[in-house]
């Protein structure tokens, strides 16, 4: 069937502007951002399509460029447009969250960090900032690869917190592999950067691992 023999009220645009964004599934929100169709699928089909290969949305704005041309009536342009989406999203949430009072919530952090490293491709370790009342200083990337106490210094973190001038930190990192259960190496390397910290009289608050789906909270587990 094509688009436009649809009734107005289940074209995409149409039903975004009558019922507001949130009343569209996710292949129709994938349908305005692709706009048109390919010869023989409307453009609602076609999201369907690409959402069936991909499984999520998640999963589709995660994929790679060549996974992503991979599928026919995609491109590097949608691919680039796609992307821009994506980020634009994330630093929205993120400044939103940063001019909020505090993050005074265990879930107020969560969605702090999920914000900054979702999605990321490799595994990243962040220290957010913290001021006496919890405030947003900054978030900052410090390391990369893979995380254990060969390649995060405790140093590196205890000159930070210090340039930064900051009371309280949480630590959070990414599991590329998508399970969010910390392992050995994540507790040991937690251990010395708290030992560390106790030094400056720098709390911290929590250490998140994040996986596909879940994030595992060290403090809620009593190891902070």
């Amino acid at each position: 069937m094509k688009l436009k023999s649809l009734p107005s009220s289940e074209m995409p645009r149409e039903k975004l502007v009558k019922l507001g964004a949130n009343s569209l599934s996710d292949a129709e929100l994938l349908a305005i951002f692709l706009r048109t169709g390919i010869k023989g699928t409307n453009v609602v089909a076609l999201a369907s399509n690409i959402l069936a290969e991909f499984g999520t949305l998640r999963a589709l704005f995660a994929a790679s460029e060549h996974e992503f041309c991979q599928i026919k009536g995609l491109g590097v342009a949608k691919y680039v447009q796609l992307q821009a989406t994506v980020e634009m999203s994330r630093r929205f949430l993120a400044e939103k969250l940063e001019r909020s009072n505090a993050l005074t919530s265990p879930q107020e952090s969560r969605d702090y960090i999920r914000a900054k490293l979702r999605d990321q491709p490799h595994e990243v370790f962040a220290v957010l900032f913290l001021d006496n009342k919890h405030r947003v200083i900054r978030f900052e990337e410090l390391f990369y690869g893979t995380i254990d106490s060969a390649s995060v210094y405790p140093r590196v973190v205890v000159k930070k917190a210090l340039e930064r001038n900051a009371a309280a930190v949480i630590f959070a990192h990414n599991h590329p592999s998508g399970i969010a259960e910390p392992s050995r190496a994540d507790r040991m390397i937690t251990d010395k950067l708290i030992s560390a910290l106790q030094l400056i009289d720098v709390k911290v608050l929590d250490h998140f691992v994040i996986g596909d789906s879940d994030i595992a909270s060290f403090a809620e587990r009593g190891w902070v």
